[in-house]
C-alpha cells in the first residue's frame, strides 16, 4: 500500500483543545520517533496519524494502516509480517507484509490494543531493531518504518492487566497524543456540521448549503456527541438529504434513525425552516417535566452520574487515574463505572 494522498489532510476546528493537539502534532511530527494517538471512537484518530506522516520527512513514502481489531490473530501476523510460499496451507506464493510495504513512510496501526501479546513481541521487534521474519521464512528482513499506534483504550491500565506489553508501550508513548472529543470542542461542533453539510449539499447538487436555523444550532451544540466527529457527520448528512428546500435553512435533526420518529426526531425549527413543530413534551425542557410529572428515578440517577462522570473526565485531560482522584474512587471503582455507562 502506498500514500493515498499527496496533500495534507485539513483537521476542521479551531476550538482550544484542538490547536494545542495539533501544537503538539507538528513538534513531534519531524522526529523520528513511534507515537500513540489515543481518544475515544469517532474523534478522528486517523486523520491525527496522517498528520504526523506528512509533517514528517517521511511524507513522501508510504502511508499505510491496519485495523489490528479487524482481524484474527494468525490473519493479523501474516498481514503485517508477510509469510513465505508453503508456510502454512493455501500459502502457494510469497506474501510481503504491511511493514515491508511501509518501507521508508509510515505505519499505522489502528486499535493496538487489540493485537495478542505474540504478535506484540513481533511489532516490539520491529519497533525496536527494524527487524522482522516473514511466516517461513529462515532470513532476517531489515526495514525503516515509524510506527504510530491507535487505541481507544487505557494502555497503562491493559499493561497492568497484563494485556498488553509494558515494554510496547513504553517504546510507543515516545509522545502520546489525545484527541479531544467532540463535547470539548465548544464552537467546533457547528463549525464541523457546517463542513460536513456543505459536502453533502455539494453531492446532492445543490447550488449552495443554505445553512442551519437557529435552533438546529442549538441543537447541535446541546448534544452530547458520544460517536464524536463520526457521529456528527452521519447526523448533519442525513439532514441535509432529507431536507427538500434547498433554499430554506435545515431545521430538523434526526439524532436516532433507529427509533420511532415520534420519540426521537428533534423537530427544531424557529420559523426560519419548515420543520413540523415538536410536540409539547419536547418542548418542555426535562427538568420541566421532572417537576411536573411522574418519571424513571433509576434512569435518571444514571443520566446524571453518566454527565459527572464525562465531565471529571474532561476536567482530568481524560486521565482516569486523574479522575479517580478527583471523584474521591479507587481506580477500578472509576473503571466499573465508565464501563457500566458505556465510556470506555
Amino acid at each position: 500500500m502506498t500514500a493515498e494522498d499527496s496533500v495534507l489532510p485539513a483537521l476542521v476546528g479551531q476550538s482550544a483543545p484542538i490547536i494545542e493537539m495539533m501544537e503538539r502534532v507538528s513538534r513531534a511530527a519531524g522526529l523520528d520517533r513511534p507515537v500513540l494517538v489515543v481518544g475515544e471512537r469517532g474523534t478522528g484518530k486517523e486523520l491525527v496519524a496522517s498528520q504526523f506522516h506528512y509533517l514528517s520527512q517521511r511524507w513522501d513514502g508510504p502511508f499505510v494502516k491496519v485495523n489490528c481489531a479487524a482481524l484474527a490473530e494468525t490473519l493479523l501476523e501474516t498481514e503485517l509480517f508477510g509469510h513465505e510460499a508453503g508456510a502454512f496451507t493455501g500459502a502457494a506464493r510469497r506474501r510481503i507484509g504491511r511493514f515491508e510495504r511501509a518501507h521508508g513512510g509510515t505505519l499505522f496501526l489502528d486499535e493496538i490494543a487489540s493485537a495478542s501479546p505474540a504478535v506484540q513481541e513481533k511489532i516490539l521487534r520491529v519497533v525496536e531493531y527494524g527487524e522482522l521474519e516473514r511466516l517461513g521464512a529462515g532470513a532476517t528482513t531489515h526495514v525503516d518504518v515509524r510506527v504510530i499506534g491507535a487505541t481507544n483504550r487505557d494502555l497503562p491500565a491493559e499493561a497492568d492487566e497484563g494485556r498488553f506489553r509494558h515494554d510496547l508501550l513504553d517504546r510507543l508513548a515516545f509522545e502520546v497524543v489525545t484527541v479531544p472529543p467532540v463535547r470539548a470542542r465548544g464552537d467546533d461542533i457547528v463549525i464541523l456540521a457546517e463542513h460536513f453539510a456543505r459536502a453533502m449539499a455539494f453531492e446532492i447538487g445543490w447550488p449552495d448549503f443554505p445553512g442551519f436555523t437557529r435552533a438546529a444550532r442549538d441543537a447541535l451544540m446541546g448534544y452530547q456527541w458520544p460517536g464524536n466527529v463520526r457521529e456528527i457527520r452521519n447526523v448533519v448528512e442525513r439532514a441535509v438529504c432529507r431536507w427538500n428546500d434547498a433554499g430554506i435553512p435545515v431545521g430538523e435533526l434526526d439524532f436516532d434513525p433507529f427509533a420511532s420518529a415520534y420519540r426521537t426526531r428533534r423537530a427544531v425549527g424557529d420559523g426560519e425552516g419548515r420543520s413540523p413543530a415538536a410536540s409539547s413534551e419536547e418542548r418542555t425542557p426535562p427538568s420541566a417535566r421532572e417537576r411536573i410529572g411522574p418519571f424513571d428515578l433509576d434512569r435518571t440517577v444514571a443520566e446524571f452520574e453518566k454527565r459527572l462522570l464525562e465531565n471529571a473526565l474532561a476536567t482530568q485531560r481524560y486521565s482516569q487515574r486523574a479522575t479517580a482522584r478527583h471523584l474521591r474512587l479507587s481506580y477500578h471503582q472509576l473503571r466499573n463505572r465508565l464501563r457500566k455507562h458505556g465510556l470506555i
